[in-house]
């Protein structure tokens, strides 16, 4: 948990110091760069979201696995 919460933290300042640099070196215009900007964030959280939700799903399968009877004995 410790380790994807580091992970996480990462993600977020990596995010943070990409997006300032591109504001800072942008041929755009504001308002251009700004819906870019949006679009990909928005991009980005929902392949995060999909991913978490894939891996909840693969966990909670997991999880109903292990607490079924094993029956093999």
């Amino acid at each position: 948990m410790r380790r994807m919460f580091g992970f996480l933290i990462g993600i977020t300042v990596g995010g943070l110091v990409g997006s300032t640099i591109a504001l800072l070196m942008a041929p755009e215009s504001g308002q251009q760069l700004r819906s870019e900007l949006r679009s990909r964030g928005e991009g980005f959280f929902s392949e995060v979201r999909h991913a978490a939700d894939e891996r909840r799903i693969e966990l909670s399968q997991r999880l109903e696995t292990m607490r079924s009877p094993n029956f093999e004995e």
